[in-house]
Order: structure tokens, then sequence, then C-alpha cells
């Protein structure tokens, strides 16, 4: 008897220290600047080539492609060929919000050094998507308004309610049942440090939001403004008035 308690006992610490090897080696990936700024850029739920991630980070095309495989290997990272170009995107709405919440969590940015970079550091922080959700000053407001008007209960992370699933039907966006991503899911802003709605209903207003000509993107990067059809929109659905972050 004393054997086999001993054997369960050793079992269980080898699962904890294999357990710990995993979760340091994903820790590792992430702890370099050039692999975390890939993840970053990786954000706005598109796929890009590794010359596209070379040019951003600043590095050679050799030495991306050397990040962005690490990346691939330990499942942060999925790659699509076509033909005989390669892209990379992240593995999944689970990475992207492993790599918000870690940025939430992150010491504060050095103050840019330029204009420019403090322009779209701004830009970022007053609409953004986050995957295929809205994030930023936006993406919280709009968390707000939801949760203010009983369509979100926030008092357990964030839950659709009867009366948020009659609205999202109102507007043609009806969560789709089953599947095995969550309908709602909050989110840490790393900006706002607060909650913005992910999950499958977040990415559908999200998606919605761009079809219907509410947001548009500034520029190429992740940061999204507010347009004046979007302005309309969410006053009147939402009673959402701007206060001048987004």
């Amino acid at each position: 008897m004393r054997g086999t308690a001993e054997t369960r006992q050793t079992g269980a610490q080898r699962a904890g220290r294999e357990a710990d090897r995993d979760l340091a080696a994903l820790a590792a990936l992430l702890a370099n600047d050039t692999r975390a700024g890939f993840c970053l850029a990786l954000l706005d739920g598109r796929a890009w080539t590794p010359t596209e991630l070379a040019r951003l980070a600043g590095v050679a095309p050799s030495t991306a492609t050397e990040h962005l495989n690490a990346l691939v290997d330990g499942g942060l990272l999925s790659e699509v060929r076509q033909g005989r170009h390669r892209y990379v995107r992240l593995a999944g709405p689970e990475v992207a919000a492993v790599v918000e919440s870690l940025a939430a969590l992150a010491p504060a940015a050095a103050p840019p050094r330029s204009l420019s970079a403090a322009g779209r550091r701004r830009a970022l922080a007053a609409g953004r998507t986050c995957y295929d959700h809205l994030a930023g000053a936006l993406g919280v407001a709009l968390t707000d308004a939801m949760t203010a008007r009983g369509l979100l209960d926030g008092a357990h992370d964030l839950r659709l309610t009867p009366r948020g699933a009659a609205w999202l039907a109102e507007l043609g966006l009806a969560p789709r049942p089953g599947g095995r991503r969550p309908p709602t899911r909050a989110c840490l802003d790393w900006t706002e440090r607060r909650p913005h709605l992910a999950g499958a209903v977040g990415a559908a207003l999200c998606r919605h939001a761009f079809e219907a000509g509410w947001v548009a993107r500034r520029g190429t990067g992740r940061a999204v403004r507010l347009t004046e059809a979007g302005r309309a929109a969410l006053s009147a659905h939402l009673g959402l008035t701007s206060d001048g972050r987004f």
C-alpha cells in the first residue's frame, strides 16, 4: 500500500513538473521583444507574411523566419500556405486573449520618442481590433453601454442576458448554438485595464460594425475609428455618445 501511495505521489509530482515546464516554455516564447511584437501585430486578426513582420520589427527576414518558426512550433501561431507564399496568424482567439491579457499586466511602456509614434499609440488606445473583436476606449465603452442596458450581465465575467439575445436578433446577429467558442467572454483591455467584450458575440458585433460602416480602419494597422454613421447607430441602439476618447 505504501509503495502504491508513493507511486501516486511521484506521478503527481512528475505531472506537476511537466506542467511547469510547459508554462515556462510558453513564457519563454513571449520573453523576446521581436516575438512579442509579432504577436501584438497579429492581434489585428489578419494573416501576415514573414517579410511584412520583418519590416515591422526592423529585423532581417532570416531572423524573422527563425522567430516565427519558434512561435508556430510552440502553438501560438498557425501558418497558411498559398502557392509559394507563407502567411502566419494567431492560432486562435484563446491565444489572442493570452497576448492581450499579458499586455494589460505588463509595465507601462516608455513614452514614445516621436510625434508619429505618439499618434499611433493614441489611435490604438482610442479604438482597435483585438483579434476579431473591438477593444480600446471604444470597445470598453460599448461593453459598458451593453451592461448598463441589461444586455450583458457583468456580475460574473460577461454573460448575455435574454434581453441581450433579443437585441442581437433584431440586428440579425443571433448567436449560433453549439461550437467550442463561448458566446461571451471578458477580455482584459491592455490600454483601459478594464474588460471589453470578446467571444462569439464580440466577434459578431465587430464584424457587423465593419460591414455596416460603423467603424473603419485607420490605415493598415489595428487602429479603428468610429464613423459618423457609427456614432448615430450606437447612440440610437445603446445611448452611447463619444466622450472625446474615440
